[in-house]
C-alpha cells in the first residue's frame, strides 16, 4: 500500500487492486486497465473469482455474526469499491442504527462511498492508508461516529496480504487491537497458498500481475496469519479456509485455495 501524500492518479492508466476487486465482484467502478490486469491475473490463476467471491460472502456473515453479539459499530480497513454486500447494507439491514467507518487509500474507491454514502448520517469514508494506526484511529470523521468507550468491530478482510513484512502488519493490527475495549472484535481473512493445487493455476504469473500495480502480494504461513490474532481470544470456529467459517458446506465441497479467515474477541 502506498502512504497517502496526495490525491490518487485517476487517469486509469495504472491497474490498482480495489478497483480490480470491483471488477472481480461484477462491479462498475473500474477503468479499462483495472479490467485488463484483472483478465490477466484471472488466466493465470482462475479460481481468483470465485476466491474473492467467497471472501465477500465471509464478509457477510462475519458481520451478521457479529451483530448476533451485539456490535453496533464497524471499522472497515482497506474497504474498497462500494460493490453489493456493503458493510453498511449487511449491517443496517438488520439493526438501522449500526455504524460504519470505511478505509482506504485510493481515491476512487473512497469518492464513491461517499456518493453511496451521502444521505447516510450512520456511514462515512474516509481515504487513508492503514498502515498509519494513529492517523485513523484519531481521524474526527472515524471519531465523529465511533465510540471507543464500547465495542468496535475492525475488520481487515482480504487486505492485509498486500501489506509486505517490512511493514510489520502483525504490529499493525496490534495497534488498532490496543485501541479498542473488551468486547470489541477483529476479522481478517489473508491470501493462503499452503493448500492451492498444483493444478489451480501459474502463481508465479498471477503474483507479477499484482506487483504491476505499486501493491504486490505477501503470502503467508497459517501461522503467521493466526499470530495475527494475537492478544485476542478466536471464537468458533478459529482460522479455517474461508468458505467454511460459519458456512456448513455439503461433504467434498471445494474448500482449497481460498485463503484462509477468522474472528476473535478482544
Amino acid at each position: 500500500m502506498r502512504p497517502v501524500d496526495g490525491a490518487e492518479d485517476l487517469d486509469g492508466e495504472k491497474p490498482n487492486v480495489a478497483r480490480m476487486y470491483d471488477y472481480f465482484l461484477g462491479g462498475s467502478h473500474n477503468f479499462a486497465a483495472d479490467r485488463e490486469a484483472a483478465e490477466r491475473a484471472a488466466a493465470a490463476l482462475p479460481r481468483i473469482r470465485p476466491l474473492l467471491r467467497q471472501n465477500r460472502a465471509f464478509l457477510g456473515r462475519c458481520v451478521r455474526a457479529l451483530l448476533d453479539e451485539g456490535v453496533d459499530q464497524f471499522l472497515d480497513l482497506g474497504s474498497g469499491i462500494p460493490t453489493v454486500g456493503n458493510v453498511h447494507q449487511v449491517a443496517q439491514a438488520v439493526n438501522p442504527a449500526a455504524r460504519v467507518a470505511y478505509v482506504d487509500v485510493d481515491a476512487v474507491a473512497v469518492a464513491h462511498s461517499r456518493q453511496l454514502l451521502e444521505s447516510n448520517p450512520r456511514a462515512t469514508a474516509v481515504q487513508a492508508d492503514l498502515r498509519y494506526p494513529t492517523r485513523i484511529l484519531d481521524d474526527p470523521a472515524i471519531t465523529g461516529l465511533l465510540d471507543f468507550t464500547r465495542p468496535i468491530a475492525v475488520l481487515l478482510v482480504s487486505v492485509l496480504h498486500f501489506v509486505p513484512d517490512a511493514d510489520d502488519p502483525a504490529g499493525i493490527v496490534a495497534a488498532y487491537r490496543d485501541r479498542l475495549v473488551p468486547g470489541s472484535y477483529l476479522a481478517i481473512s489473508h491470501a493462503w497458498l499452503e493448500d492451492l493445487p498444483p493444478e489451480a493455476g501459474d502463481v508465479g504469473t498471477f503474483s507479477r500481475v499484482y506487483e504491476r500495480t505499486g501493491t504486490p502480494l505477501t503470502y503467508r504461513t497459517r501461522d503467521q496469519i493466526t499470530a495475527l490474532f494475537d492478544g485476542t481470544t478466536l471464537i468458533d470456529p478459529g482460522v479455517v479456509p474461508t468458505p467454511v467459517w460459519r458456512n456448513p458446506l455439503p461433504a467434498g465441497a471445494d474448500i482449497q485455495g481460498y485463503g484462509l479467515a477468522g474472528v476473535s474477541r478482544r
